[in-house]
């Protein structure tokens, strides 16, 4: 069955997009503690630099933290690629989106950084804030893993 990309509501589409934006922003700006209130406490995650972690504290300390600060200009293409499903009770959602950034080779020398986020989303009440329960965040093929 192909995902029918046009059933979540325009509330719904534009909340996850918000959602994405904040936190790009603070990926951007390093802000973490910020960060971890778009989170739920036992988070999961995995991406370039983790293969499995579980609770948001490892999935900042193993992966935040170990790339926020050694990269630029990060942002959500938000306009661009983000694609959202929701649950038919709208409790549950995932969103799909493109990012890029800035990154940097060990000399200084700077390099486009281009990746990928998917997260999961849930929420007690449809009047409650989306929290994200699962993230893989990864770079696209052949961008270098590393920046300085």
């Amino acid at each position: 069955m192909k995902p029918d990309w046009s059933t979540a509501s325009v509330e719904d589409v534009a909340a996850i997009k918000c959602w994405f934006d904040e936190w790009g922003g603070m990926v951007a700006t390093q802000r973490f503690e910020e960060a971890r209130e778009l989170f739920d406490p036992g988070a999961i995650g995995f991406g370039t630099w983790m293969d499995l972690v579980e609770g948001l504290d490892q999935l900042e300390a193993k992966q935040w933290r170990s790339i926020w600060g050694t990269i630029r200009d990060f942002r959500h293409e938000t306009t661009k690629t983000l694609k959202v499903l929701v649950s038919p009770d709208r409790l549950m959602a995932s969103g799909l989106v493109t990012w890029t950034s800035t990154g940097f080779h060990e000399d200084g020398e700077e390099y486009e950084r281009p990746g990928r986020t998917t997260s999961i989303f849930v929420r007690g009440a449809i009047t409650d804030r989306w929290r994200s329960i699962h993230t893989h965040v990864s770079l696209f093929r052949g961008v270098p893993q590393r920046s300085f």
